[in-house]
């Protein structure tokens, strides 16, 4: 049975960081890209950042979060991670991590195409 279990959401002030981790079990993560996807209070879900898969060589970030995200991978340990940086109070939303295969990481996270979802952990920028 395939797994997404997101944490490392939480309450933060603006201008502070988070770390989400992505913890997949059930299928061979290097062989999967991974996305991160949030969905705002009031608005649709859109695809935040995405890694390619095996080595993560090539990433994607929307252009809302660039120079403060870093999406990163350690297939090891099954586990993907979102470091999120300068919080602003618009990043607020449920974070949602996914797997696909065969996508390309700007597709995915454009399209929001991916094979397996996680439940979500929850992300609130406020003072």
């Amino acid at each position: 049975q395939v797994q997404l279990v997101e944490s490392g959401g939480g309450l933060v002030q603006p201008g502070g960081s988070l770390r989400l981790s992505c913890n997949v079990s059930g299928l061979i993560l290097d062989y999967y890209g991974i996305g991160w996807f949030r969905q705002a209070p009031g608005k649709e879900r859109e695809g935040v950042s995405c890694i390619s898969s095996y080595d993560g060589s090539t990433t994607y970030y929307v252009e809302a979060v660039k120079g403060r995200f870093t999406i990163s991978r350690d297939n090891a340990k099954n586990l993907v991670y979102l470091q999120m940086g300068r919080l602003k109070p618009e990043d607020t939303g449920v974070y949602y991590c996914a797997a696909d295969s065969g996508t390309a990481v700007q597709t995915m996270c454009d399209r929001q195409w991916a094979d397996y979802w996680g439940q979500g952990t929850q992300v609130t920028v406020s003072s």
